[in-house]
């Protein structure tokens, strides 16, 4: 059995998913079908619902009129599109504006600067906040900084900024015993106005939770308290760094301000084009990555494992490995794994605030996570919450779900190996979820499509090696029913459809599986 613990190599991702899925497509090939499979989705007639007017109370009304001072209203983009570089990596299609943008960060260092040199001791001990502040200057500048632990009270990034250290593990950024919950430990210097190319790399950020002693929870409010916020960032690059025991997430790609004006809004100042590449993390009180309110995002070959849960009240900790929540859109990963968190991939949003839209995940696997793949509008799901109106747009391939199980991070949700709930035009191809033959599944269905999620197709889906399970795939009926649903390749026994569906397609059956 994998372990997938803090020492696991996310670049060996795409060999274990191809190992696990068997899937014997080229990769172009996946590619294109999965496509097609979407775009039948977007032609699928959806059965109109009738409208529901919510009655929130006077607060939250209130709450929402604040929001709306820096709101802008949503719109649906064009979805983005996958393709193939040079070398066979699948990347967005907007990946060659990042790759321009990245000649120009070079072109602009004007110097190459060793934080040595303005003070920093890499001895565990020393404040170096000054020695960083010094280097960083105004921008234009690669701070190297070499082997060792170097303990600040929080670094900002201006404009033009590298920070590159000698790699995970050898060089380390600890943040001081005395800085404040909320300190994130590298961040823009400017969230207002907003910064742009900005490159951290080769670099452990150990955001020193132990400092805080036994505190309930581990994370103020808002994008704080977080190992790296980049927030109202335009251009930005991540590559071969790790988060430890952040109070909120490892890495957030943010808004300004997190945003809760209701659905059809969504954050001013979001951040555009930023890449996130062979990262890890492990400890976090929330979420290992996330994004909120920020589009064109590419996250690729990273692990995120075993969090804390501590930003939340202990048993309801919705900590995920990788979650793309409100507002975001235009979100693509690709090779990326998790493991024992609650949702391994979360796509959401809150029930005052837009859902991510355009996600796209090529290649993904998890762990042990509670809810392999869950993607939900929260408060959108049942007959007098207000349908979405955002939640839409999701392509999903290559995806491998290994033993679900129960978690105390969320003690009341059983295990799934995908939930589908509220979304529209969801297509899922080649996907394999392996149970632990030991495990006593409870009679639990392995994927929930359910409150009312429309359009979605599900195809060669293979499921095995559980035990005491229930149906493979559940559509879910009643008032709060799913409906335009298609699923093809799966055996009919394995399949539970509830009542009052009204269209469900169940094509080209594989044998049953067991």
């Amino acid at each position: 059995m994998l372990n997938f613990d803090k020492s696991h190599d996310p670049r060996q991702n795409k060999l274990l998913i191809e190992q696990i899925t068997g899937n014997r497509l080229p990769i172009k090939d996946l590619i294109l079908e999965t496509e097609s499979l979407f775009e039948q989705t977007r032609n699928i007639s959806t059965i109109p619902q009738p409208e529901v007017n919510n009655s929130f109370s006077i607060l939250k009304k209130l709450e929402g009129g604040v929001f709306h001072l820096t709101a802008e209203r949503t719109r649906l983009l064009e979805p983005t599109r996958i393709l193939l570089d040079h070398e066979g990596n699948v990347v967005p299609d907007w990946k060659d504006k990042l790759d321009v943008e990245y000649k120009r960060l070079l072109a602009n260092i004007k110097t190459e600067i060793n934080v040595l040199d303005y003070g920093a001791v890499g001895d565990g001990k020393t404040d170096c906040t000054s020695a960083f502040k010094k280097a960083l200057g105004n921008g234009q500048v690669k701070v190297i900084v070499p082997p060792g632990i170097y303990v600040t009270k929080g670094i900002t990034l201006p404009n033009w900024s590298w920070l590159i250290g000698s790699g995970t593990g050898t060089t380390t950024i600890k943040l001081h015993d005395k800085a404040p919950k909320g300190t994130r430990l590298i961040t823009n210097a400017n969230h207002w106005k907003g910064n742009h190319h900005l490159f951290v790399q080769g670099l452990s950020l150990d955001w020193n939770v132990e400092r805080l002693g036994n505190v309930q929870k581990t994370s103020t409010w808002g994008n704080h308290s977080s190992c790296l916020t980049y927030a109202n960032v335009t251009y930005g690059w991540v590559k071969d760094v790790e988060g430890i025991n952040p109070g909120l997430h490892c890495f957030d790609i943010s808004s300004t301000l997190y945003n809760y004006a209701g659905d059809g809004y969504r954050a001013r100042g979001g951040s555009k084009y930023v890449w996130i590449d062979h990262v890890t993390g492990y400890g976090f009180g929330d979420d290992g990555i996330t994004t909120h309110h920020s589009d064109y995002i590419f996250i690729s070959n990273s692990h995120m494992c075993d969090p804390s849960g501590r930003a939340h009240q202990q048993g309801f900790s919705n900590s995920n490995g990788i979650e793309i929540d409100d507002g975001s859109r235009n979100v693509c990963l690709v090779n990326n794994s998790s493991a024992r968190c609650f949702g391994g991939i979360e796509i959401k949003a809150h029930q005052n605030s837009s859902a991510a839209s355009n996600v796209i995940i090529m290649g993904h696997i998890s762990l042990n996570d509670n809810r392999s793949f869950n993607f939900r509008h929260i408060g959108r799901h049942k007959l007098n919450d207000s349908e979405s109106r955002s939640a839409h747009n999701i392509i999903a391939a290559n995806l491998a779900a290994i033993a679900p199980v129960y978690s105390d991070l969320y003690k009341d949700s059983t295990p799934r190996g995908l939930v589908v709930s509220a979304y529209k035009n969801v297509a899922i191809n080649q996907f394999t979820v392996v149970g632990s033959p030991e495990y006593d599944f409870k009679g639990n269905p392995v994927i929930a499509v359910q409150y009312r999620a429309r359009n979605v197709i599900l195809s060669r889906v293979t499921i095995k090696d559980f035990t005491n399970r229930g149906p493979c795939i559940k559509v879910y009926g009643g008032v709060n029913h799913a409906d335009s649903i298609k699923i093809q390749d799966c055996s009919p026994e394995e399949i539970e459809v509830g009542p009052g569906v009204q269209d469900v397609w169940i094509e080209t059956m594989a044998p049953a599986a067991h």
